[in-house]
Parts: structure tokens; sequence; C-alpha cells
């Protein structure tokens, strides 16, 4: 897609802020941030919805894989108090379609952690 602004970040001609990266895969931070760590994980291949990429469940698998990892290296994974009692977190997102509040159409999984982020505290 010639007009993909995913796509030209995966292909280095708008520069973004990558905090991984494979053949398969970008990773980088939002940059209007919706909480305090806030990533996009992108395909390089161009897929316009998660429905257009069902075909595909290793690339989703290693994705949704990715995700604890990618929490892990932002400070944000769960982890367990001295109680054993479960603390920090983070939500993993997909939107599809305008009825799912897709704005960007090139498949990306957002990986939003930090204190409550999707209830509008930073």
């Amino acid at each position: 897609m010639e007009n993909c602004i995913f796509c030209k970040i995966a292909e280095k001609k708008i520069p973004s802020t990558t905090v991984y990266e494979d053949d398969e895969l970008l990773a980088f931070k939002d940059i209007n941030p919706a909480a305090p760590v806030h990533l996009l994980l992108i395909p390089k291949k161009h897929f316009a919805t998660l429905q257009d990429a069902a075909g595909e469940p290793e690339l989703l698998g290693k994705m949704l894989a990715l995700a604890p990892r990618l929490a892990e290296e932002n400070g944000c994974a769960v982890g367990y108090d001295a109680d054993g009692a479960p603390v920090r977190g983070y939500k993993t997102l997909i939107n599809s379609g305008p009825d799912g509040g897709q704005e960007v159409y090139h498949l990306h999984l957002h990986v939003i952690g930090g204190p409550h982020p999707w209830r509008g505290q930073r």
C-alpha cells in the first residue's frame, strides 16, 4: 500500500522509535500514547485488518507471543508482590474495521501498560 503510514515506517521511510524488529515484525512507540507504555506491533507485510490476516496463524501467534516480552522490556509486565498478589500489567488490543475503532488500516497490536491507562489515568 503506497499510502500506508505503517508500511512506510516498516520500510524506514518514516522514522519511529523502534523497540523490536525481526524479518516479519516491527514494534515501535506510539507517537500519541494513551498510557506510559504504548507500543504498536505490526507485521512488515501489509494486512489491512485482522480479518485479512486470518489465514496467517503463525504470524498472528508470533505477534501475540511477543507482547509479554515487549511488556517486560518496557517495565509493565505482570509481576507479583511479596504476598503473591499480581502487580503491574498491560493491555493488548487490536482494532478491526470502522466499528472496531480502527484508524490506520494496517494490522497492528497495541501493547498498553501502566496504572490503568484504559481508565484515563497516567
